[in-house]
């Protein structure tokens, strides 16, 4: 039997909100598989999913988080991977202008801004999973999760020409070494990941760029194009994956 479309949901949102609170992968889909089976049971006996997990999906996806045990390894390799796939799209951008060269603040504001953009998206992720918030909130919660460090990158590109601190640049030489060092990094994470999200995306952001470039077009008229191309391929590839991973659910329900 096939669960009910908010048993679905329900359980979509746990498995988010249990990432989100850093727990151990095994443990919470250990959990999520008997969850899957009550709710199955319930919906046989005619019964609501409220009187299964209660009144209050918040107090209820709490009391199985705090059951598990926080996956500590794994974040402390998830953040530093977080902090270099950043990087790359920035790096290889570079790469194809044919320049390579960075200024200490811009690195460590970077690293910080991507540390506070994780940190928001994470509490934004749990408030969403858990419904904790009305309709309203969650769109204003993920909005200022995305906004907010938009605009900090944007000061960071003022307080970078205002403020002068020491530069490293990479020659033509470190250039070949950090084109590489990407290459083997963006492959390497696609391998360990089991999905190739990082190099499509990083194509989509910086291929159209470059390649319109070579034109004769008007600089305005690439910067359009490319980013047209680019959010249309993104979101071209989040379709894509929304949809494969739904057909996967309806097979294993």
């Amino acid at each position: 039997m096939s669960l009910s479309k908010e048993s679905l949901e329900f359980i979509e949102d746990l498995r988010a909100y249990l990432f989100a609170s850093g727990k151990k992968k095994a443990e919470s889909e250990e959990i999520i598989e008997e969850l899957e089976m009550h709710l199955q049971e319930a919906e046989k006996a005619g019964k609501s999913i409220k009187q299964v997990v209660g009144d209050s999906p918040k107090e209820y996806m709490q009391s199985i988080s705090e059951q598990l045990e926080q996956d500590k390894r794994n974040w402390i390799v998830f953040i530093p991977l977080i902090i270099m796939g950043g990087f790359s799209f920035t790096i290889v951008k570079d790469l194809f202008a044919g320049f390579l060269s960075y200024s200490l603040l811009e690195v460590v504001g970077y690293v910080g801004i991507v540390l506070l953009t994780l940190l928001l998206i994470t509490k934004a992720v749990k408030k969403w999973g858990a419904r904790a918030e009305s309709g309203r909130k969650q769109v204003i919660g993920v909005g200022a999760a995305t906004v907010i460090p938009l605009f900090l990158f944007i000061g960071l590109i003022f307080a970078d020409r205002a403020i002068h601190t020491p530069m490293i640049h990479f020659g033509p030489m470190g250039m070949w070494i950090m084109g590489i060092g990407i290459l083997l990094f963006v492959v390497g994470v696609s391998i360990w990941a089991k999905t190739w999200a990082l190099p499509i995306l990083l194509a989509l952001v910086t291929l159209p760029e470059f390649l319109l470039r070579q034109t004769s077009l008007p600089e305005e008229a690439q910067l359009l194009t490319s980013t047209f191309i680019m959010l249309a391929g993104v979101l071209l590839y989040l379709f894509i994956i929304n949809r494969n991973e739904r057909k996967t659910e309806i097979k294993e329900h």
